[in-house]
């Protein structure tokens, strides 16, 4: 009975430290750097260049490997049972014991330079394959960047809606008391009451988009959705400051450094490599050979000297010089080689492509980033007007000559400039930071 009380206790102390864990892990609000720094270490495809980057060191000792000599290493065994004719008609039992043993060594002197460019590639390999985890790296960061500021946008949309909310309960209640006074029709209370109820669906709506927007953020950071939450940032008043005033040395600094075209560049060389390593069967291959054998044998109808005797008795070496010179290989030394040609000429025109890419999406970014300021210029100035006009249009309501129609047309241009506001503020955060990214800076959002 006393057992069975400890063991309840320990549960209970067990689930009380796991309830305690999932409140702490509910809590957490995730900040951009976290965000960033877990999504690097995370990501699947991460992890899958990080794996090849471990074949391409393997690559490598293996083609180290090519440069030395190989070397074997032999031992036979054999026994023979049974009749044995000595003499025509003359058969005796005879048992035959033999022991070989060799050792060989071979050497490649020359193969057309296969090895040394095969080892280049391999080094060549690892190196690209670096870049190329730069390059998912820099999308991965970008992404998450991109969908931290999405959270934030439906962040604060959310407490637009909810402050809007709140104004129409006290506008319901002011209604009300004008309606009680005499001073407004009744028919009012029913308008103010719909506006009520359709400013507590746009709360349901902008509350779903901000878990639709943790959902996507949680799902690309692998993470489960149920208590993630984000640390608010403040964004700030974004300036004319965080423009660019021409693209030329972004372009300039992109080109010089950006892994796109460094990994086009490594993959001309690589191809420059294949072809060289195909030119190789046009040459001869020489390698030195070295063998070493003994060996001893043992009848039960002679008498031989002793296994160590016979080992050392028997032992001889032999030397070799192998060359193999290429005469005619069916078209297949050619073709690789016109084919390692044709593939150089597209690596070039891959790097070509991959620079007119980098320069389009440049300055794509950059007239995008102009265009979003303008466009928050313009959403100020737009608000500031719809501000002014609600507060006239609420004044002209309250003394009574304007209907509740007109105040909920402007109020619903209020909205909407609020909205427009926020969502060409958060855009013309992101396409400055596009920018960012092209010329190397770290993304931040302060």
């Amino acid at each position: 009975m006393r057992k069975k009380k400890t063991l309840t206790k320990i549960r209970l102390v067990f689930i009380i430290l796991s309830i305690g864990v999932m409140a702490f892990g509910q809590d957490k609000k995730w900040t951009l750097q976290e965000c960033v720094d877990y999504a690097l270490e995370h990501n699947i495809s991460v992890k899958q260049v990080q794996n090849t980057l471990l074949l391409n060191k393997q690559d490598i000792k293996a083609s180290q490997g090519n440069f030395l000599p190989s070397i074997g290493l032999g031992i036979r065994q054999s026994l023979s049972l049974g009749q044995s004719e000595l003499f025509p008609g003359n058969f005796v039992d005879r048992t035959f014991h033999s022991t070989s043993a060799g050792l060989n060594v071979s050497q490649t002197v020359f193969n057309g330079f296969r090895n040394t460019n095969v080892y280049k590639q391999s080094l060549l390999n690892l190196e690209t394959n670096q870049l190329e985890l730069e390059r998912i790296e820099d999308d991965i960061t970008l992404n998450v960047v991109n969908a931290y500021l999405n959270v934030l946008f439906n962040k604060e949309n959310l407490e637009t809606t909810q402050a809007q909310f709140e104004f129409s309960k006290k506008q319901l209640v002011q209604v009300k008391a004008l309606v009680d006074a005499g001073v407004q029709p009744k028919a009012n209370i029913y308008d103010a009451e719909a506006t009520l109820s359709r400013d507590a669906q746009q709360v349901t709506i902008a509350d779903n988009n901000l878990n639709l927007a943790l959902l996507n953020l949680s799902q690309l950071l692998q993470l489960p959705f149920d208590g993630f939450n984000v640390e608010v940032m403040d964004v700030g008043t974004p300036s004319e400051t965080l423009l660019y005033s021409d693209a030329s040395p972004v372009l300039e600094y992109a080109l010089a450094n950006r892994v796109e075209i460094k990994v086009a560049e490594r993959n001309i060389e690589n191809a420059q490599l294949n072809t060289e390593i195909s030119k190789s069967g046009y040459y001869p291959n020489v390698s030195l050979g070295y063998g070493f054998n003994t060996g001893a044998n043992f009848s039960n109808l002679t008498s031989s000297n002793s296994f160590f005797q016979q080992i050392n008795d028997n032992k001889g070496h032999s030397l070799s010089l192998n060359v193999n010179i290429p005469v005619f290989s069916g078209y297949r030394n050619k073709t690789a080689v016109a084919k390692s040609k044709i593939q150089e000429e597209n690596s070039k025109l891959n790097l070509e492509q991959a620079k007119i890419n980098l320069e389009s999406n440049i300055q794509r970014a950059y007239t995008d980033a102009h265009a979003a300021f303008k466009a928050y210029q313009a959403a100020i100035k737009t608000l500031e007007s719809q501000e002014f006009a609600f507060f006239n249009a609420k004044e002209r309501f309250d003394l009574g000559s304007m209907t509740a129609f007109d105040l909920e047309q402007s109020r619903v241009q209020l909205i909407n400039a609020q909205s427009s506001l926020i969502n060409a503020k958060y855009d013309f955060v992101f396409k400055t930071k596009v920018l960012d990214f092209y010329i190397g800076k770290t993304i931040t959002l302060n």
